[in-house]
């Protein structure tokens, strides 16, 4: 029989295992259900550009204003076929066959090509629209005559079809990559899989959450949008993953109890990982500060991904791993030893040079960073043409070359004026400004007249757009007059991303100095780091504007890549100083700052640089989707981190800190001079390790 001495005992025992797999049961069977919501975000997402702008945007007025002209929402997919010997007979009868008797309008002076204007339901989704009428042309054509689909509709189209392996491709890519830099910082095939299991169920929660709030009109999601989550998501688990991995095994090395070694590693890393989530959900929730409801939506996206992460991390991580033990590092488990042996190795080299000299290592990197930063006015981020926004050959930009061949380059997709009746004559003769070829009075409807203005150049190309800027500066002076249509959303778009640029920029770095100056209850230190990070940014986007100028060859970039690159740039890189900081001062609090920068240094370095290399390998994964914007993000985000992480982080934060001393930490206690610190000997976890008994 059981004594009534071994009996809690025993049940002591059986919950040591009974709760942790209760909570790893539960991850389980939620993650079964919340996963295949990843696959079915692209039927919530939104790619159309109009729908991103604010409503008060003259773009989207105008675009409330046609409501009233027709009560059928409309997008136009433009048909244009070619051919150089002259258009058939048999040619005009197919593609009005193939278009529902729509009219052909031929080309000005040359029988070589014609046109047809197909409006699509845009209540819907044109894109299903696109492929059925891309199938239909794709059906028996006569030979010698090369028919595409452009126009609106054709880039929404091609912009979906761009987007279809987000939950694919970029899963699989992002995955196999983590996985691969796992089993080499691991060296064991178990650890990887539970780090991996742990951001699928991320991924799983955040995706149901962010389906239930697009889907029900929350929050607006596009493809873009989608890609970051899932990068962001894998990335960020993996981090916080890899930073109580990393304490975990480390605090095994000091007991033979694997449950006290947990417990104690959960204590640990708990506030780092929660300043970290912490600090990135602030930072990118201040994007709801944009007037681009693109940037609103991304905010709490990405918010939704990073809570998801940590969730994750700090109740189904430590569950299994509780499951496992030492077991969890198989074949490499961790022996108990009274020394860690950490003046050795890499970063024991590292912190050796530190503590030679400091003031000339954050000097060096200081003047290295501010010339990578010197480049950085050769970024041309004031906007790219529709057509350059893919990296791969697609359909509408084909059909927008030939169409500009033959028409003026706006047929098709005009510029929408709105203005009173009375006055619409006059609005028509101010509308002919150069770059316009044709200037078309339409219907009335409630007063308001519509007026179409045919652009000379492509809707979506730099010239377009000045054109437009022309014709609301001569327009402007009659009152009510507003000017809209595909290449006025364009327009709109960009001068909102700048204008979001300059508001939220500000507003981020006030942010994260508050959650610093809690977290290490300074001011100076917050200050600093911020100071090392932005100096980070700064050069990595001077590096990024030569490698998209003279390497990639890139077109441009749309004035939002510096805006997200920032935000994820300073809220991430932050993480890592967070990382290292939290640990320094608590190491400061017994041997001083000096020593205890060198020991956080040197514990520290190993997992710091594990998690900079797979953050940046996880958006560099970006890079397999065929969108300017995001292989432009991908390489911003990768290079900046990898910076960072290898170069800041590991020498101009600890030569600074090692350089200022415990003023470091002012106005706290551990910045005065007769506060001293706890001698090195008095390491409790040591101490811990020498009297623990095996179990």
């Amino acid at each position: 029989m059981i004594s009534e001495v071994e009996r809690p005992a025993r049940t002591r025992s059986r919950l040591r295992w009974l709760l942790p797999a209760l909570v790893a049961v539960a991850w389980l069977i939620f993650g079964g259900f919340s996963g295949p919501y990843a696959g079915k975000l692209s039927q919530v997402t939104e790619n159309d550009s109009s729908s991103f702008l604010p409503a008060s945007a003259e773009a989207t007025e105008v675009g409330e204003l046609l409501k009233q002209f027709s009560s059928a929402t409309v997008i136009p997919a433009i048909v244009v076929a070619e051919r150089p010997s002259g258009l058939t007979d048999g040619d005009k009868r197919f593609l009005a066959d193939r278009t529902s008797q729509a009219r052909l309008i031929p080309a000005p002076g040359s029988a070589a090509a014609a046109q047809v204007v197909v409006p699509l339901d845009a209540t819907g989704d044109p894109g299903d629209g696109v492929e059925t009428l891309r199938d239909a042309l794709a059906r028996e054509t006569p030979d010698g005559l090369k028919v595409l689909v452009t126009g609106p509709a054709a880039q929404v189209a091609d912009l979906k079809e761009a987007f279809g392996g987000i939950d694919g491709l970029l899963l699989l890519v992002a995955g196999a990559v983590v996985a691969l830099i796992l089993i080499i910082v691991y060296r064991s095939p178990l650890l990887p899989l539970l780090v991996l299991l742990s951001a699928v169920f991320a991924l799983g929660t955040a995706s149901l959450a962010v389906y239930l709030l697009a889907d029900n009109d929350v929050l607006a999601l596009n493809g873009q949008s989608q890609g970051i989550l899932f990068i962001l998501v894998f990335g960020a688990a993996t981090d916080y993953a890899l930073l109580m991995i990393s304490r975990y095994r480390e605090e095994l090395r000091t007991t033979d109890d694997t449950r006290e070694a947990l417990r104690t590693a959960w204590r640990s890393t708990i506030e780092p990982i929660a300043a970290s989530a912490g600090t990135v959900i602030l930072g990118v929730l201040c994007l709801l500060f944009s007037d681009l409801n693109s940037n609103k939506g991304l905010g709490p996206v990405a918010a939704i991904g990073i809570g998801a992460a940590f969730l994750t991390t700090v109740t189904f991580l430590p569950a299994v791993l509780a499951l496992c033990g030492r077991n969890a590092f198989w074949p490499f488990r961790p022996a108990v030893t009274t020394s860690r042996e950490e003046t050795g190795g890499l970063w024991g080299r590292v912190s050796g040079w530190v503590a030679r000299a400091p003031r000339t290592i954050w000097i060096v990197t200081t003047v290295v960073l501010l010339a990578g930063g010197a480049f950085l006015p050769q970024l041309k981020a004031s906007g790219t043409a529709q057509s350059d926004v893919f990296l791969t050959p697609v359909d509408s930009v084909a059909g927008q070359e030939v169409l500009s061949r033959y028409f003026p380059g706006g047929s098709g997709s005009p510029t929408v004026i709105i203005t009173p009746a009375a006055q619409a004559q006059t609005v028509a003769r101010l509308a002919r400004v150069p770059g316009v070829s044709d200037v078309r009075q339409g219907t009335e409807a409630g007063g308001l007249a519509k007026i179409d203005a045919v652009l000379a150049d492509p809707p979506d190309s730099d010239a377009a757009v000045a054109t437009v800027e022309r014709i609301r500066a001569a327009v402007r002076p009659v009152e009510g007059t507003k000017v809209g249509g595909p290449t006025a959303t364009l327009l709109d778009t960009r001068t909102t991303s700048e204008h979001d640029r300059m508001v939220i920029i500000p507003i981020v770095l006030v942010v994260i100095f508050l959650v610093l100056a809690l977290l290490l209850r300074s001011l100076l230190a917050p200050l600093l780091l911020i100071g090392t990070v932005v100096l980070s940014f700064a050069a990595t986007m001077g590096v990024s504007a030569l490698v998209f100028n003279h390497v990639f060859d890139f077109p441009g970039a749309d004035p939002v890549v510096p805006l997200f690159g920032f935000v994820f740039l300073v809220a991430l890189g932050i993480d890592y100083n967070i990382f290292l900081m939290t640990r320094v001062r608590e190491e400061a609090g017994r041997i001083g700052t000096r020593e205890g920068t060198l020991r956080g240094l040197r514990v520290t370095g190993g997992v710091i640089t594990s998690a900079g290399v797979v953050l940046a390998a996880t958006f560099a994964a970006l890079a397999v989707l065929p969108i300017l914007f995001l292989a432009q993000l991908a390489f911003i985000v990768a290079f900046g981190v990898l910076l960072d992480t290898l170069l800041v982080r590991s020498l101009l934060v600890p030569a600074l800190a090692v350089d200022v001393g415990r003023k470091i930490w002012w106005p706290s206690k551990l910045a005065k001079a007769g506060c001293p610190p706890r001698p090195a000997e008095d390491d409790h976890r040591l101490k811990r390790g020498a009297r623990t008994t095996s179990t």
